[in-house]
């Protein structure tokens, strides 16, 4: 199982996930996947609607947590399952 790690927004409207490829067929660099969610109605009662994923490389998604986390963003719990 992967552990995902997640960030939520300073006025809760949106979330993301960070996880890694564990499929990636690339046998030089590590990637992530950056799950993008906004969430509909009260958090915790029903799964954010997802609506993005991006893959980056490991070092890239490393940059992009610390930019969300200058920018207000705050690690929360999981907030949907698999996608």
């Amino acid at each position: 199982m992967t552990e995902d790690f997640w960030l939520i927004n300073s006025n809760r409207s949106g979330v993301k996930r960070f996880s890694k490829n564990n499929k990636n067929k690339d046998k030089f660099f590590e990637y992530m996947f950056i799950d993008s969610g906004r969430i509909i109605g009260v958090l915790g009662k029903e799964p954010p609607l997802m609506t993005t994923r991006e893959e980056l490389k490991v070092d890239i998604a490393r940059d992009e947590w610390r930019k969300l986390i200058a920018q207000g963003w705050r690690r929360t719990k999981p907030v949907w399952e698999d996608c």
